[in-house]
């Protein structure tokens, strides 16, 4: 089966809604490719690894959290984002990104998907346009947790603040949403998850006691893509495949 570029776009927006939120860059549909799409394929960023690995499948369509477009970048079509886009329109490859859309979408997106991997359920939410999400979980302490997080996503973490402080609320955000860790110690969590640390939240971790698990930015943000192509694509009745395109951040 097969379904139309229009089709496909508007099916993402009405799902998505990205008019609700002021972003870094364009939701949507980056990259304008072929009008038919009978095969989409999903990932986390656009990256080169990506587009090739997707015109290897013969896709019709890439899904990404983490588009080509950003705000107050060069705009100068040279180098590795002329190789992207060349290796795109070479193919008649249509590029869909939605970011903070994806983060927030609360049952199919980043975040609602990290819980689901965890464990966890957001019953509240914190920050910025309300992209933080809080919720219960119970573990003896925040080293347990860290343990824990490491286990289910299957890398590393770092955990700075009172490891053995007990977790009875957990607040979370994908990526790198490290600037929401004031926001999450207001909303009364024990133990907050992101995928990067920066310098100034190593000192409030230690000085409000309040857990800070860095998870990696790759790591947290695998799930929303996914679920969100995987679920439009069943709607549309196109074929849909994930690609893992491995990333130690």
């Amino acid at each position: 089966m097969s379904t139309s570029r229009q089709t496909l776009l508007s099916t993402f927006d009405e799902l998505l809604q990205p008019e609700r939120f002021k972003d870094y860059g364009p939701n949507g549909l980056q990259v304008e490719g072929k009008e038919t799409i009978s095969r989409i394929v999903s990932g986390v960023t656009a990256s080169r690894a990506l587009i090739e690995a997707a015109i290897a499948q013969r896709a019709d369509a890439i899904f990404v959290h983490h588009g080509l477009f950003w705000r107050g970048m060069d705009g100068r079509i040279t180098g590795w984002m002329k190789q992207r886009i060349q290796l795109l329109l070479a193919h008649d490859i249509n590029l869909f990104a939605y970011h903070l859309p994806l983060d927030a979408h609360p049952v199919l997106g980043n975040n609602a998907q990290l819980g689901r991997v965890l464990g966890l359920e957001a019953d509240g939410c914190f920050g910025d346009q309300n992209l933080g999400v809080i919720g219960s979980g119970a573990f003896a302490d925040a080293a347990a947790l860290a343990v824990h997080v490491q286990d289910r996503l299957g890398r590393s973490t770092v955990l700075v603040g009172d490891a053995g402080r007990p977790i009875r609320r957990v607040a979370w955000c994908t990526g790198g949403a490290q600037g929401f860790f004031e926001s999450a110690v207001a909303a009364g969590a024990d133990a907050y998850i992101t995928g990067e640390i920066s310098e100034p939240q190593a000192h409030l971790a230690r000085e409000t006691g309040v857990a800070f698990i860095a998870a990696g930015h790759h790591a947290t943000e695998r799930y929303g893509a996914p679920a969100t192509c995987g679920h439009v694509a069943g709607l549309l009745g196109i074929e849909h495949h994930f690609i893992e395109i491995d990333n130690p951040a």
